[in-house]
């Protein structure tokens, strides 16, 4: 009997900690994907939402997203997406567009706990920074300017919101830049990158890592950190989606 005990008691400890654990694992996923457009230039909103739904991220940086425009038939694209995934959404509008708005989004599982946006850089055309609070964390989602000075100037933007902040920041996205370029060293300085610098684009036969997600440097720990990889998805849209997992202190 009590050697019962003792074994339904480990039990549930070690159930309690899986279950603590678990709560602060997080999977993040940045995807630029061209308004649901693949490489073979067909719209497909369901076949974007397989390819997130296959690797079950618990939050996703869109970039590329169109809002009731002509082009998408008047659809609210990300509104679209949010149901396929089933996860709450944000959308942070960059430019008026073909009769709507063009900017990035946010999927999440967990509702944020407040949005914002602000308007970054971009003379061939506005850009934007896309902020969310949740309980443990703040993320920030990018597409950058083509220009490397407007990308510089994004750089230094963020930095000035991330010394707002006090929880761990995340900032995920399309920054248009090669790793070793001045743009992601300025980014390093504040930033530890965690995604991994193999290729993203363009998605059938990728020959440029312009896609990042990386953690604040005042949170980072390499304990923290347990796997990065760009996903093998050659049709969906022209970029290959980016994930990192870690987990949370």
């Amino acid at each position: 009997m009590k050697a019962r005990l003792i074994t339904f008691l480990t039990s549930v400890l070690l159930f309690t900690s899986l279950s603590i654990s678990s709560q602060n694992d997080l999977r993040i996923m940045t995807y630029n994907i061209r308004n649901g457009i693949g490489m073979d230039m067909k719209s497909d909103y369901k076949r974007t939402a397989n390819v997130i739904n296959k690797y079950h991220p618990d939050i996703v940086a869109v970039q590329e997203v169109d809002s009731v425009t002509n082009r998408s038939n008047k659809r609210f694209v990300l509104g679209e997406l949010s149901e396929l995934t089933g996860m709450y959404y944000y959308y942070a509008p960059a430019i008026d567009y073909d009769g709507g708005k063009y900017g990035t989004g946010l999927l999440s599982k967990e509702k944020p706990i407040h949005t914002s946006y602000m308007a970054l850089p971009g003379r061939e055309e506005q850009r934007v920074l896309l902020i969310a609070e949740f309980d443990k964390f703040v993320f920030l989602g990018v597409h950058l300017s083509l220009t490397e000075e407007d990308q510089i100037k994004s750089i230094e933007m963020i930095k000035q919101e991330l010394a707002k902040l006090k929880k761990p920041v995340f900032v995920a996205g399309d920054f248009n830049a090669h790793p070793y370029s001045e743009v992601i060293g300025q980014l390093k300085k504040s930033f530890k990158v965690l995604s991994s610098s193999d290729n993203t684009f363009p998605a059938d036969k990728p020959s440029e890592c312009i896609d990042y997600i990386a953690l604040d440097k005042r949170t980072y720990k390499s304990r923290l950190f347990r796997n990065s990889f760009v996903v093998d998805e050659p049709e969906a849209s022209d970029h290959r989606p980016v994930l990192v997992d870690v987990k949370l202190p």
